[in-house]
């Protein structure tokens, strides 16, 4: 911490809170001169995690903020002056730890999940495969980027950009499957941005919606139409409708999972690649997405799954929603319902093969938007090669630092 400055225990503190899987709050507040460790020490009587945050504070409670000290005199200074200013200034911790996690597993599984998880075979073979794509750029590497748009079971497409390798006579690559995070009203992946390519590889990054793309005659009107479907005309965010949840064919990660499988066979459809390395990738959202991947039976060989959302939907959507139980809980969770036990990344986990390892990229003991309580679990479901990395004090949209003992792997073949 940036905090050499505050050498006053009278005039700053830490104010602590401790909160967990056990039900239990305990929280104060001690001098804080810069220097001088906190150590603070809990029990869990059961197997799980305890959270613990910690903010840097004044004696009447105003959270210390950091100050700018780069250059402003120029372009540069000034844009990273502005970039500092909407980041996160005050001075924090949140993480913790967690007592025989290795016995947690998922909760809430159908019985004929596999049963049902082959239907989405027999939905898709019924659906012609005809796909469209058109080129959008072609870079001075030799990189070209395709808008494509794929049918698909369900209500809507696969849609998303294609980054392929320049052409070289008999030289084959790679193909990944990438997936984004939650994003915002279906902009996530709306438009090929740079960061899809990928040195050697096919690439295939897809929203999640099928929303139709500018360069397939896709208009604002259409957009906006998919946003209110999808949103059940309620205005809650997608996937978070109680009633589309309650019917597991109605529920929006129903026509995901469809097109998430559809994805990865188009993708074994292109002449450039190389046969064998299918891959899948995504944060949070796009985390779950790449489980999926690895479990519908399309032969991927890789998923590189971070900060994965929706891992024990149980813990989060039920019993973290119960104020009574005073879980710990930051409360950006899909309500449970019995259905969502077909889409639950901790429970889908079982059906990945042994062909496939999974990577968890990161898992944070402060992130409880995905608690590591899930992360657990979904991680002790995979019967297939795996590693996890936990990472101490990052929250979901925050990892510090690279420091000595920040990351904690463990990995098994």
């Amino acid at each position: 911490m940036e905090v050499g400055e505050l050498l006053s225990p009278e005039d700053w503190q830490l104010d602590w809170r401790r909160t967990g899987d056990d039900g239990i709050i305990e929280r104060g507040k001690v001098p804080f001169d810069g220097h001088t460790p906190f150590v603070y020490s809990t029990k869990i009587d059961r197997p799980g995690f305890v959270r613990l945050e910690l903010v840097v504070e004044d004696k009447d409670g105003k959270r210390y903020k950091k100050q700018y000290r780069g250059d402003t005199t120029t372009p540069e200074g000034r844009r990273a002056m502005n970039a500092f200013e909407r980041s996160r200034r005050e001075v924090f911790f949140d993480g913790g730890a967690g007592a025989a996690v290795e016995t947690l597993r998922p909760v809430g599984a159908p019985a004929d999940l596999a049963a049902y998880w082959k239907t989405f075979d027999e939905r898709l073979a019924r659906r012609p495969f005809a796909a469209e794509r058109v080129l959008v750029s072609t870079d001075e590497a030799g990189y070209r980027v395709f808008a494509v748009s794929v049918p698909c079971a369900g209500v809507y497409p696969v849609t998303g950009y294609l980054t392929v390798p320049p052409e070289e006579a008999g030289r084959t690559y790679p193909a990944r499957l990438e997936t984004c995070g939650y994003g915002d009203a279906l902009r996530s992946n709306y438009e090929p941005p740079p960061r899809h390519r990928r040195a050697d590889e096919i690439v295939f990054a897809v929203n999640p919606f099928g929303v139709r793309l500018p360069e397939l005659g896709g208009t604002e009107a259409d957009r906006k139409a998919l946003w209110w479907a999808v949103r059940d005309g309620k205005g809650v965010g997608h996937a978070f409708s109680r009633d589309q949840n309650s019917d597991r064919d109605a529920a929006f990660f129903n026509g995901m999972v469809l097109r998430v499988k559809r994805a990865l066979q188009y993708l074994k459809t292109l002449p450039e690649w190389n046969g064998r390395d299918l891959i899948a990738s995504g944060p949070s959202q796009g985390g779950l997405q790449t489980i999926w991947a690895a479990a519908c039976g399309e032969g991927v060989t890789r998923a590189e799954s971070d900060i994965t959302w929706c891992c024990d939907i149980y813990t989060n959507g039920k019993l973290r929603k119960d104020k009574s139980l005073n879980l710990a809980g930051d409360n950006w969770y899909v309500e449970w319902t019995d259905a969502l036990g077909y889409y639950d990344a901790a429970i889908v986990a079982s059906l990945v093969p042994k062909t496939c390892k999974v990577v968890i990229t990161r898992a944070g003991l402060g992130d409880y938007i995905c608690p590591p309580t899930g992360l657990a679990r979904l991680y002790n479901a995979l019967e297939c090669p795996k590693k996890i990395v936990w990472s101490q004090g990052s929250e979901h949209g925050y990892l510090p630092p690279r420091y000595e003992g920040r990351d904690t792997v463990r990995e098994e073949n």
